[in-house]
């Protein structure tokens, strides 16, 4: 998928109202060679996907052995919007919290006393973290109105040209 079709797809005002919500899940192969798939909070900064994890976290061996990862951010109402994205996620190790990890958590219904302790107890329990960064190579929008997964895109042409 060539870059310009990549930020069409996530400049759509749907994936933009994805993009800003607080949660996706991650997949990822884990170093048994077995799949795996998460749900991280995580931030869009217009560019990539930043999820932000404890240093010792497991999924970090796995993810440097092998750094191709699939993101899936969804919604829970009938029909289902859906943003795909696939990508390389790139490790950088930082000293204290990163600005993302505090943004990220920020739409969580706390009162101000509450973010005021839960912020103090996120910096007395990391003295560093791993941002997690996935540029996407690869992005679909399924709304089940314009766009459709692929399989159903066949079946309905396919049903097309049998009643056509």
């Amino acid at each position: 998928m060539q870059q310009h079709e990549i930020a069409e797809v996530l400049d759509r005002p749907l994936s933009r109202e994805l993009l800003a919500r607080d949660l996706t899940r991650l997949a990822y192969v884990a170093k048994d060679g077995t799949p795996r798939s998460i749900p991280i909070a995580f931030t869009w900064n217009g560019s990539q996907i930043v999820l932000c994890t404890a240093k010792n976290s497991p999924k970090l061996p796995s993810l440097r052995a092998n750094p191709a990862v699939a993101l899936t951010i969804d919604t829970e109402v009938h029909p289902p919007k859906i943003l795909l994205i696939r990508g390389r996620a790139e490790l950088d190790v930082v000293d204290g919290i990163p600005e993302e990890y505090l943004r990220m958590n920020g739409t969580y219904e706390m009162t101000p006393e509450q973010r005021v302790e839960w912020e103090r107890e996120v910096r007395s329990l990391y003295d560093g973290m791993v941002r997690i960064v996935v540029t996407p190579t690869w992005a679909k929008l399924i709304d089940f109105e314009t766009t459709l997964p692929s399989a159903v895109e066949e079946l309905a042409r396919q049903r097309a040209e049998r009643l056509g």
